[in-house]
């Protein structure tokens, strides 16, 4: 009977785990959408009421308009540099925000640098996904080793070289393992050098 507890106890945290960020995720976006929808209440009273029922639309556009705007912004020195001071002083406080910049900028081709490189590390008699954050002039490697489900957060690691195994991986494969508790990892071993 004990056992059967256990397993009810464990299953059911389990799924609290994955059903709660997904949640509040849907939660979040649907809350910035409804607020961009109210502040877009004055343009869609100028809009033939035949183009009422298109309000979801004209704000998922209004929102890409904005980021194509502040990406070409970002573009002249005055905008690039306004947002180097915020980044400085309000992004970088922001736990995980170094980790997602990095992983956004290598996903768009931004980066070419080998930081948070994806590797399998050997801890103990285990292998786990990890990510190079630094190599040291002794041969030893820092290693990010993320969290299961959030890759943001997670243990630093100073480890010998002969147990960091590269795998040829995208880093958004490793983070997708990751988001997964797990799921996907052989494709990772397979690709261990």
């Amino acid at each position: 009977m004990k056992a059967l507890s256990e397993f009810a106890k464990s299953t059911l945290v389990g799924g609290l785990l994955v059903i709660v960020p997904i949640y509040f995720s849907v939660l979040l976006l649907a809350k910035a959408l409804a607020g961009l929808s109210g502040m877009l209440a004055p343009v869609a009273a100028l809009l033939p009421e035949s183009l009422e029922s298109m309000r979801g639309l004209l704000t998922v556009l209004i929102v890409v308009a904005i980021c194509f705007a502040t990406g070409l912004a970002m573009r002249t020195r005055v905008g690039h540099r306004m947002f180097r001071s915020f980044e400085r002083h309000v992004l970088e406080r922001i736990p995980g925000f170094g980790v997602l910049r990095s992983a956004m900028r290598r996903v768009s081709g931004q980066s070419e640098d080998a930081m948070f490189q994806p590797v399998l590390v050997e801890i103990e008699d285990a292998l786990t996904p990890a990510f190079i954050v630094e190599e040291l002039d002794d041969g030893r490697c820092v290693v990010l080793v993320p969290s299961v489900p959030t890759p943001a957060a997670g243990a630093l690691y100073i480890l010998k070289r002969d147990r960091v195994h590269w795998v040829d991986a995208p880093v958004t494969e490793v983070i997708a393992v990751i988001t997964r508790w797990g799921a996907g990892t052989g494709k990772l071993v397979n690709a261990m050098r």
